[in-house]
């Protein structure tokens, strides 16, 4: 059975310059120890060609866009093309993202086709699913995260799901300073892992990362990643400062 990956994974969002990028990316090759850990910056489009050139040469350092469109190519002002990212020597991209479903309203359905298209196109999502306070506080969160991965996922043959990368991000822990505890964010993950392996088997299921993606920082990293079923971090405001993302990479 194969060891799962170890990955930490920055999502700038909507920060950082030309230059700004740059010199982030350069600090961070500048300061990274060799490790096994994989590490993954995902920039905005602006940065994904110079960022490229900044890590290709660097050991388990790639690099993610933070969105796909799920068609080829065609009249689609404003988006981008898996090939596109391909071109610029993107690895991941990041899918089906908190913000995405509630500032763009994009669906399961949708974030399903964009899943497929970078697959086939050569790309490994990173795919986002979570719950809001309210559902956590129904109690209700195991069914919407159920649904988001049964919806965003379940269409894959296993060949195709093997690309794939999980982020488990409780909407009500980004940006908010409140995290998930150990405990809470190790439940999810084993429960995710479960319908992973009902659905493609345990070996499958065993050979899954999942990401924790909620306010993870340098001082509460390692605990977290200590669990059982937590395979990394999907890093968001950490990232934007290179000795805090390394030091996020560096607690297993």
């Amino acid at each position: 059975m194969s060891k799962r990956q170890h990955i930490v994974a920055g999502n700038w969002k909507m920060n950082k310059d030309y230059e700004e990028g740059r010199a982030l990316a350069l600090e961070i090759v500048e300061k990274l120890q060799p490790s096994e850990t994989i590490m993954v910056l995902g920039t905005p489009y602006i940065h994904l060609k110079g960022v490229a050139h900044i890590i290709s040469d660097i050991n388990n350092l790639y690099l993610a866009a933070q969105n796909c469109h799920q068609e080829d190519s065609g009249a689609y002002t404003g988006e981008i093309s898996t090939d596109m990212l391909r071109s610029v020597g993107c690895t991941y991209v990041i899918l089906g993202h908190s913000e995405r479903r509630e500032y763009f309203q994009e669906s399961d359905e949708l974030i399903a086709a964009k899943v497929s298209q970078a697959i086939r196109h050569g790309l490994k999502p990173i795919f986002c699913c979570g719950e809001l306070l309210q559902t956590r506080e129904a109690g209700a969160q195991e069914a919407v995260v159920g649904e988001q991965v049964k919806k965003g996922l379940f269409n894959l043959t296993p060949e195709e799901f093997s690309q794939v990368v999980i982020a488990y991000e409780p909407v009500w822990a980004i940006g908010t300073g409140k995290t998930a505890s150990p405990d809470q964010a190790q439940e999810m993950h084993a429960f995710i892992r479960g319908l992973l392996a009902a659905q493609y088997g345990d070996e499958a299921a065993q050979a899954t990362s999942i990401l924790y993606g909620g306010s993870v920082k340098p001082d509460n990293a390692q605990e977290i990643f200590s669990k059982t079923d937590v395979d990394g971090g999907l890093i968001g405001g950490a990232s934007l400062k290179a000795n805090d993302f390394i030091a996020i990479a560096n607690s297993f």
